[in-house]
């Protein structure tokens, strides 16, 4: 095929998420002509920031891994990578309040040497687990990097049980199973599919040694997700409707596809349905999949966020996560909100199922006596303001046996592809997840089109 002839080749992308952008980009790179339609009246899908007065506020705080090779990409491809760096070196403070009401500081951090000896150190130091439970996390270690998370039997037990199995005490599962895992996976030991439980710990921690360093926005998210998205979109060619909700997808009597929204149709010889698992089915033509009714069964989960401004610093370090009290993680927003005096604590609740509903006057009373007693120089703080942020649908649940209910990007019709953090990445739902699936639908669209492209990560194509 011609330059010619794909340049009179038109995509259209549904969704305006980082897959939808992802997919967009990648299609427009190879030549193809591409319209993103996106409901909302900003890019960025559930990873936004919005106004409230002279603060910009993120929905949810976010964080990525140097393993996240895909989100990487994206941020070197919209120009932000400078603007949500990694830390140099893995290094989580933990405070336990659970045992003496004190607070005491442990950290997880990694050392150059070759995995698995990165964190050996930090465990066998690390004070909020026993001397026979440090061991028995290390040989827990070793058994889950022999695992393969492709393995489809994995998909069907819960990491609970395979953590029983090794001999992980309930107080070692929360101290660092779950410390990590709640907030990489948005749920609970019971409740997380073994398979995405190994691809999380052995992908993050027993792959290299710096695959686990942190890395977060210091700018608003709508500033990388929405401006700096839509500036790349805009220079590869891409035309962007956003506040433009699709009606309907179906086949074109010349065998395209019909792209139907309040306006005028979009005519498209290929289109990407980068959109949430119900909306997706909503929009799905018959016959696209054979079991279409099973994306309904791809449970969600809620993730809240707790807003606190003070006036005053109260926290000296970028973040930190707890132990032995309901809040899980706690970031230092400050400086990315633009928040000039005092200070500006985000306490990010992943698997929130239990208060997601909950009234902030409810949260407020629970929540700022938990940070006095993490954080004692609160109690000299004013709050000049309490808020929260609910996101019911933040993630897929990653649920045992998720792994047969997720699709793959291709459907049974030619030209319809599907991308979506919920899709069958390997990934649980993260930013990571969400730009390989928009990677992996531009892929099968351009292979049908005849034009392979190569993948931008060598070592997922």
């Amino acid at each position: 095929m011609t330059d010619d002839d794909m340049r009179s080749r038109h995509a259209v992308v549904v969704g305006g998420g980082l897959a939808g952008v992802t997919a967009a980009l990648q299609l427009a790179d190879a030549g193809v002509g591409v319209t993103l339609v996106e409901g909302r009246p900003r890019l960025g899908g559930l990873a936004f920031s919005f106004q409230r007065g002279d603060l910009t506020v993120d929905n949810g705080q976010h964080v990525y891994l140097r393993c996240c090779t895909a989100y990487r990409w994206f941020l070197e491809r919209v120009g932000g990578a400078a603007l949500a760096p990694v830390q140099e070196r893995l290094d989580v403070p933990v405070l336990d309040v659970g045992r003496s009401g004190r607070p005491r500081l442990g950290r997880l951090r990694r050392t150059a040497l070759p995995v698995p000896l990165h964190l050996a150190a930090s465990l066998a130091g690390y004070p909020h687990l026993s001397l026979a439970e440090r061991a028995s996390v290390s040989r827990a270690a070793l058994a889950l990097g022999r695992l393969d998370p492709a393995d489809p039997a994995l998909d069907g037990i819960d990491f609970a049980t395979w953590l029983s199995r090794q001999g992980q005490s309930p107080r070692a599962i929360e101290a660092l199973w779950d410390l990590v895992g709640v907030a990489t996976l948005n749920a609970r030991a019971p409740d997380v599919s073994m398979a995405l439980a190994a691809m999380v710990f052995k992908t993050g921690l027993l792959s290299e040694p710096g695959a686990a360093d942190i890395g977060w926005a210091h700018v608003p998210l709508g500033d990388l997700h929405d401006t700096l998205a839509r500036k790349a979109l805009d220079a590869a060619g891409v035309r962007t409707e956003i506040s433009t909700r699709v009606r309907g997808v179906r086949r074109a009597e010349h065998g395209g596809w019909r792209v139907e929204t309040g306006g005028a149709p979009l005519e498209a010889d290929t289109v990407v349905l980068a959109t949430a698992q119900r909306e997706t089915r909503a929009l799905l033509p018959d016959g696209a999949l054979e079991a279409p009714d099973r994306l309904l069964d791809i449970g969600t989960a809620p993730i809240l966020n707790v807003h606190v401004l003070y006036d005053r610093k109260v926290l000296r370090r970028p973040f930190f996560a707890a132990l032995g009290s309901p809040v899980q993680w706690v970031f230092d927003r400050t400086e990315a909100s633009g928040l000039g005096e005092g200070q500006y604590l985000a306490v990010s609740q992943s698997a929130a199922q239990h208060e997601i509903d909950a009234p902030v006057a409810e949260l407020r009373k629970r929540y700022l006596p938990e940070l006095e007693r993490l954080l004692p120089p609160t109690r000299q703080a004013r709050v000049r303001d309490f808020f929260v942020t609910r996101e019911r649908t933040a993630t897929f649940a990653p649920a045992p046996g998720v792994g047969r209910l997720r699709p793959g990007a291709r459907t049974r019709v030619p030209g319809l592809y599907l991308a979506g953090a919920w899709t069958a990445t390997g990934w649980p739902a993260t930013m990571e997840g969400a730009v390989r699936s928009g990677f992996t639908a531009a892929a099968a669209a351009l292979q049908a089109l005849g034009r392979p492209h190569e993948h931008p990560l060598k070592e997922a194509a």
